[in-house]
């Protein structure tokens, strides 16, 4: 009996570990990925997350997504909430979409946003 109730806690751990590495809460996320929202650490987060592989920011990047060029001005929603939702998790905007969710923290939103338009704002 004992034996059983030891192998149930080792499966109900493994799950409990899986679902925390494939779909983090958001509560988790904010406390494990926290960052300072600085333009600064959303250039590092655009790098780390390889944005530029798909998409074109600033001077260098890729064609095969959206040019994110302006993007902070483009878009008729100052508070760019629809943005914000997009970088939480891109398949419940858009289900089917190619970006993957990065699985980003309120802080690392924040942070990409900041970027955005610091590039934005050196650009005519």
């Amino acid at each position: 009996m004992r034996r059983w109730w030891m192998v149930l806690t080792i499966l109900i751990g493994l799950a409990l570990g899986a679902w925390l590495l494939l779909d983090p809460p958001r509560p988790v996320l904010n406390l494990l990925k926290r960052v300072d929202p600085s333009p600064e650490t959303g250039a590092m987060l655009v790098e780390r997350y390889g944005c530029r592989r798909c998409h074109r920011i600033g001077d260098r990047g890729g064609i095969l997504a959206p040019d994110l060029n302006g993007i902070t001005r483009r878009v008729d929603d100052p508070a760019h909430v629809v943005l914000r939702l997009w970088l939480r998790n891109p398949q419940a905007i858009k289900p089917g979409t190619a970006m993957p969710n990065f699985h980003l923290s309120d802080s690392e939103i924040e942070a990409i946003l900041a970027y955005l338009k610091a590039v934005d704002a050196r650009q005519p």
